[in-house]
C-alpha cells in the first residue's frame, strides 16, 4: 500500500507541476504549455513558459525536496516529531550572512546572495555541531546548540537591520520567502548542493532507523553514531542552506510535512524520505499557485502561504489524540 501511495503522491506532484505552470497573473491554456515545452518559438506565452513559470516551478520543486528531506532526517536525527530544518541555526546562518553581504559589502544581486547565504549556513552548522559536543554530541546538545545560535544571530540581524535602512529594505523581501525570483542561472547554482544533501539523506535511512531506537540500541545493531550524525547535519546543511539561499527562509514546510507523512507511512525512515521529498513540493508548489490565485494580478509571497495554510493543519494534528510518535 505505501508503494501504491507514493505513486499517488507522483501523480500529484505532477499535476501540481501543470498548474504552477499555467496559473499565474497570465493564464496559460493546456494546449499551450505543452508547445511551450518542447516547441518553444521565442515570443508570446512560450517566452512566459520558458523564462518565468518554468524556472519558478523547477525551483519549487528542488526547495521542496530540500525542505522535506531535511525536515525528515532532523526529526530522525533528533528523536522528535516536532523537530524542523532551522534547529541547526541553518536559516539563521544565512539570514545573518545575508544582511552582512548587504550591509557591509553592498550586495544588491539575489544571485550573490545565494553564495553568501549558503557559507552562513554552512558555517553555522558546522560551529552547532562543535558546541554540541562534536564526537560526543546527542540531540538535546544539538538542539540546544542549535537554538542558541538561533537566537544570537537573529539578534545580529534585527541590529544590522536597524541600524541599515538598506540592509531592512532588501531583507524585507528576501526573508519572507518567495520563488518569484526563480532563475535558471539560480537553480545551476543551488541544484548541484540539494541533489547532493538528498542523495546523502537518502543513504542514511536504515541508521536513521536504528538511531531512533536509541543510541545504545543503534550501536548494538552496527549503526556509526558518529558518521550517521556527521552525515546527516552535512545533509541537512546542505539543502536546506541551499534552499534557504534561493528563496530565503520557508517556514512550517520543514515540519508539517514529515510529521505528516510519518502519520501514513510509519516511523521507518526508508518510507518517510520518499514520501516527504515528494509531498514537500506539492505543498510548496501548490501554496505558490495559491498565493498567485488570492492576489491577481500581484501574488502573495509562498512563505506566507505555508504559514497560512500550515498553521491550523498543523494545529489540528497535534491535538489529535492519536499523534504519530517517534
Amino acid at each position: 500500500m505505501r508503494a501504491v501511495g507514493l505513486v499517488v503522491a507522483v501523480a500529484v506532484l505532477l499535476l501540481v507541476c501543470v498548474l504552477s505552470i499555467m496559473i499565474g497573473a497570465k493564464p496559460v491554456p493546456l494546449g499551450d504549455v505543452w508547445h511551450g515545452l518542447f516547441e518553444n518559438s521565442g515570443v508570446g506565452n512560450d517566452v512566459v513558459i520558458h523564462d518565468v513559470r518554468v524556472p519558478r516551478t523547477l525551483l519549487g520543486l528542488l526547495v521542496g525536496l530540500a525542505l522535506g528531506l531535511s525536515g525528515a532526517v532532523m526529526q530522525g536525527l533528533t528523536r522528535n516529531p516536532l523537530a524542523e530544518p532551522g534547529l541547526l541555526g541553518v536559516n539563521a546562518g544565512a539570514a545573518a550572512a545575508v544582511v552582512s553581504a548587504i550591509a557591509f559589502l553592498g550586495v544588491v544581486d539575489v544571485k550573490e546572495y545565494v553564495w553568501f547565504a549558503f557559507v552562513g549556513a554552512a558555517v553555522v552548522a558546522v560551529v552547532v555541531y562543535l558546541l554540541g559536543g562534536s564526537r560526543s554530541a546527542t540531540p538535546v546538545r544539538l538542539a540546544l546548540a542549535g537554538t542558541a545560535a538561533t537566537a544570537a544571530l537573529y539578534g545580529y540581524v534585527n541590529a544590522v537591520e536597524l541600524l541599515n535602512s538598506a540592509a531592512l529594505d532588501r531583507m524585507r523581501f528576501w526573508t519572507v520567502g518567495s520563488l518569484a525570483s526563480a532563475d535558471m542561472a539560480t537553480i545551476r547554482q543551488v541544484a548541484p548542493f540539494i541533489l547532493t544533501g538528498a542523495v546523502l539523506a537518502l543513504l542514511i535511512a536504515r541508521p536513521l532507523n536504528a538511531m531512533e531506537m536509541g543510541d545504545d540500541t543503534a550501536r548494538a545493531l552496527g549503526a556509526n553514531i558518529n558518521r550517521t550524525r556527521v552525515v546527516a547535519m552535512v545533509a541537512v546543511t546542505l539543502m536546506c542552506g541551499a534552499a534557504t539561499a534561493a528563496c530565503g527562509p520557508i517556514v512550517f514546510l520543514g515540519l508539517m510535512v514529515p510529521y505528516m507523512v510519518r502519520a501514513i507511512t510509519g516511523p521507518d525512515m526508508r518510507w518517510i524520505l520518499p514520501y516527504a521529498a515528494v509531498l514537500a513540493p506539492v505543498l510548496l508548489l501548490g501554496s505558490d499557485v495559491v498565493g498567485r490565485l488570492v492576489a491577481r494580478p500581484s501574488e502573495l509571497q509562498v512563505g506566507i502561504v505555508t504559514a497560512l495554510i500550515g498553521g491550523p493543519v498543523f494545529i489540528r494534528l497535534v491535538r489529535r489524540k492519536r499523534m504519530a510518535q517517534l
